[in-house]
């Protein structure tokens, strides 16, 4: 007589129910709704308005920037991260504490301090230039320009690489460290060939989060970006700006455009991750 095995969750088809009732009402729906939107639109209507030029180069900005940031924000993250797991020093709560500060930080707020502080009369703005005596600026501009929105995207995106690769590294085992010292690996061989293959499956979950959040970041952005068409323009503020028109369905357009892309990239990365995560567990079997 086979015994009935015991669920997890009591109460399987019905909490199942609400999952999927709650995940259509908050996600599944309102991303229906944007492509619904869209149809009311004929092809030429919709591919006019989605390959405009002011359209296209909010493209390269919003995804290029978010991209590049991310990818920084790797490197940084993980040395960040290592840090805070495998040195003791002074302040160290501090630090990881101060990590995650934009994600308590308002982003409108965290938008006017970059600002502040990037303008031409800012505490480091100003160090790249200087002020004539018209008071025109002469010298290398950060904020209102393509530079100070990447600024504003790593700084919202680091606290992501950190809290995902950290826990990672906390529970690495340090014996097999010690193994490849004893045969004869240098740090440098030890870290790309044990450490970063165990790492590789959180760096690219880390990627995936930073890069969705800069891509769809406004707040933090819009205040530094400096808004020019054609310019620094990214693409959730050129949505803002034709909802404020009235064009939802132009508006709709974009936002369509915006997640195919971003579903797009984040797929990808997911099966970068699947694959890693079964080529690890190929080896943990071997």
């Amino acid at each position: 007589m086979t015994r009935k095995k015991t669920q997890v969750l009591p109460g399987f088809r019905l909490t199942l129910g609400y999952t999927l009732l709650y995940l259509s009402l908050i996600v599944l729906i309102p991303l229906a709704g944007v492509f619904i939107k869209t149809n009311t639109l004929s092809w030429e209507q919709f591919w006019h308005l989605v390959t405009a030029p002011r359209a296209l180069a909010s493209y390269r900005l919003s995804f290029g920037a978010s991209s590049l940031a991310a990818l920084v924000n790797v490197f940084f993250g993980v040395l960040v991260a290592w840090v805070l797991v495998r040195y003791d020093f002074f302040g160290k709560k501090i630090v990881d504490a101060l990590v995650d500060m934009p994600f308590a930080l308002p982003t409108a707020v965290a938008g006017i301090t970059l600002t502040a502080l990037y303008s031409e009369h800012g505490w480091i703005g100003h160090l790249f230039g200087y002020t004539d005596e018209f008071g025109h600026f002469h010298g290398f501009k950060i904020a209102f320009t393509r530079l100070g929105v990447f600024i504003a995207l790593l700084f919202i995106g680091l606290p992501f690489i950190v809290r995902t690769v950290q826990p990672v590294l906390e529970d690495l085992n340090p014996e097999t460290e010690e193994a490849a010292a004893s045969l004869g690996a240098n740090r440098w061989q030890t870290f790309l060939r044990v450490i970063l293959p165990q790492l590789y499956p959180a760096v690219l979950t880390g990627f995936s989060l930073a890069f969705a959040r800069a891509l769809g970041e406004y707040g933090s952005v819009v205040f530094i970006a400096g808004n020019m068409p054609m310019k620094t323009e990214i693409t959730p503020l050129l949505i803002i700006t034709k909802l404020e028109q009235f064009d939802y369905a132009g508006a709709t357009a974009l936002a369509a455009v915006m997640l195919v892309g971003s579903f797009a990239i984040l797929l990808g990365v997911n099966l970068l991750q699947w694959r890693s995560s079964r080529h690890l567990a190929q080896l943990a079997q071997a």
